[in-house]
């Protein structure tokens, strides 16, 4: 609850946690094929990263968009799991106990040009 309270009020010393973590989230799904072997490079049309702060935890979704013949999830994936270790790097100092957890696919969805 601590950490949470410090994230909300921007009280962290590296500076707008929640900011950086967007920021890092997008930068990283845009570098998915350098990061992930054998990953498809993607001209990505729309990369989004969202954070639903609750009281003991931060939900961090992302949506990856793009007209290829390959789907996005990859990238997405990889922006939320960017943004959720930029937070925790971001916090460390001050949170000895935070935990990534749960990072999956939602929902995919193929559409025919």
């Amino acid at each position: 609850k601590d950490t949470i309270l410090k994230i909300k009020n921007n009280d962290i010393a590296k500076g707008n946690v929640l900011t950086v973590a967007k920021i890092a989230g997008i930068q990283a799904a845009k570098q998915t094929p350098t990061l992930i072997p054998l990953c498809h490079n993607i001209a990505l049309s729309q990369v989004d990263v969202q954070f639903d702060v609750k009281e003991t935890e931060i939900v961090c979704t992302a949506e990856a968009r793009a007209v290829d013949v390959t789907g996005v999830e990859m990238e997405a994936l990889t922006a939320v799991s960017m943004a959720l270790l930029t937070i925790y790097d971001m916090c460390k100092a001050v949170d000895k106990s935070m935990e990534i957890q749960g990072v999956t696919l939602l929902k995919k969805v193929k559409e025919d040009i």
